[in-house]
């Protein structure tokens, strides 16, 4: 019988710097594309990366990106449930991303708002059922970068993507 797949979430940060620049956050949503995990987005998520990404082009990679995850969408909660539980993460404004994610059994959550990373941010239940991770910390201890690799694309711009499919 093969293991369940580990189900990742990104926030809205990750998949608005992925889309803009090729680097760390880029290469978490490349691995979601090549299915090195299962994929879950709250809906607010996806909202917000949307609002944040008003160019045609930033829209379009972002869909590209959306279908080739073959992402599964967590709804949001009701809001009497956010109310109940405003003492579950730092923000009131991200407890429906953290009911989401454990309504939706998400294992890890990559993001890079402090509001979920700092040490005091998260109430104890969702640590306990919920990996919070820095991108670099899930490219290296989750997807075995070594810090030599991560520091290759530290400030990578697309044109060096381009350099590289010349050459090959």
């Amino acid at each position: 019988m093969e293991p369940p797949s580990l189900r990742v979430a990104l926030d809205a940060n990750v998949l608005i710097a992925g889309v803009r620049l090729p680097r760390w956050p880029f290469e978490v949503m490349r691995a979601a594309t090549r299915g090195l995990f299962d994929l879950v987005l709250p809906e607010q998520v996806v909202v917000e990366a949307r609002r944040h990404l008003p160019h045609h082009a930033q829209q379009a990679a972002l869909d590209a990106f959306l279908v080739g995850s073959r992402y599964e969408e967590l709804p949001m909660p009701l809001s009497d449930r956010v109310t109940a539980n405003l003492d579950l993460v730092r923000s009131a404004k991200d407890v429906p991303i953290a009911l989401a994610l454990l309504d939706g059994r998400a294992d890890i959550f990559v993001t890079n708002d402090r509001d979920f990373t700092a040490p005091d941010a998260t109430a104890k239940r969702l640590n306990a059922r919920v990996r919070i991770m820095l991108v670099a910390v899930f490219l290296r201890d989750v997807l075995g970068w070594s810090p030599e690799a991560l520091e290759t694309i530290r400030d990578r711009r697309w044109e060096d993507l381009a350099s590289v499919v010349e050459d090959q």
